[in-house]
């Protein structure tokens, strides 16, 4: 069972710009697919961003403010947003699926961590 823990959502005012970090229990980042969706108030969970050894990937409605990156040696995996707004308030899942095969569909993910919120203000 692997276990993803989230951390670095804040409160932040418009513009600003974070860094969430996930920390798999288990050698995942490296040979697996490791992604994050988010959640927002009354709306669906959606894909952000996915990497695995074969690539990265980044839902189609997203900005290029979203970048993925990962540090195999600390079992980790980092989303960076820039240039927040308060559309991207909502709580932020770090998913991780055991295999290279990947993507931002949810098929591609096995085990979910408990979130991180970000809230951002105008």
């Amino acid at each position: 069972q692997v276990q993803l823990l989230e951390s670095g959502g804040a409160s932040v005012q418009a513009g600003g710009s974070l860094t969430l970090s996930c920390t798999a229990s288990e050698y995942v980042v490296g040979t697996g697919c490791v992604g994050w969706f988010r959640q927002g108030p009354g709306k669906t969970r959606e894909g952000v961003a996915a990497i695995s050894p074969n690539g990265v990937h980044y839902g189609d409605s997203l900005e290029a403010r979203f970048t993925i990156s990962r540090d195999n040696s600390k079992n980790q995996v980092y989303l960076q947003i820039s240039d927040l707004k308060p559309e991207d308030t909502a709580m932020y899942y770090c998913a991780a699926g055991r295999y290279a095969l990947c993507g931002i569909a949810k098929e591609y993910f096995n085990y979910w961590g408990q979130g991180t919120q970000i809230t951002v203000s105008s």
